[in-house]
């Protein structure tokens, strides 16, 4: 009886997988042909859905969704009021609290004099909450931020494809970026 049982199929383990994760194609439309009373417009992902958030004495702060990578875009606006030094420091504050958890957080300047639009987007490398994340301001009257996050728990390995289709959309985000 030992025999027989010693001659079975040996198992071995296995590596978790994940599951397979297609982003979809993407086309832009003008932000502004949804909400034209905003201070500012940008190219939108049609994939997005728009949701304004209404927050107390807050005006003008929205939320792009995502329902298909469940995921969404956190965006703030901010008049500038000499307080660009404060609103400066407190997105700085904010990309660096994800500091312990980032492998590193590459910035690039962006810098578009005609449109009167400056800023920086910040990739986080690793499995912080948050993947990109970026501020715009003119530097006398508005101030833009926004953080990018999965509505899940942080897995950079898993949510590769996602953070890359994101990253896209605001890449284009910031490079069309305009005040009203």
């Amino acid at each position: 009886m030992l025999f027989f049982t010693a001659c079975g199929k040996v198992s071995t383990p296995r590596p978790y997988g994940y599951f397979r994760i297609t982003t979809p194609d993407t086309a832009y439309v003008p932000f502004e042909e949804i909400f034209s009373w905003y201070p500012y417009t940008f190219a939108l992902s049609q994939n997005a859905i728009v949701q304004p958030r209404m927050e107390a004495e807050e005006s003008y702060w929205i939320n792009i969704y995502y329902p298909t990578l469940n995921a969404t875009i956190h965006c703030s606006y901010k008049p500038v009021k000499g307080n660009l030094r404060e609103l400066t420091n407190d997105a700085l504050d904010f990309v660096y609290r994800n500091a312990s958890f980032a492998n590193s957080i590459p910035e690039r300047e962006y810098s578009h004099p005609e449109a009167n639009v400056y800023g920086v987007l910040f990739d986080l490398e690793g499995n912080t909450a948050s993947s990109c994340q970026f501020f715009i301001t003119d530097s006398t009257r508005n101030f833009f931020r926004a953080s990018v996050y999965c509505n899940c728990r942080p897995n950079s390995d898993s949510l590769a494809p996602i953070y890359t289709y994101l990253r896209e959309d605001v890449i284009k985000m910031v490079e069309t970026f305009e005040w009203k």
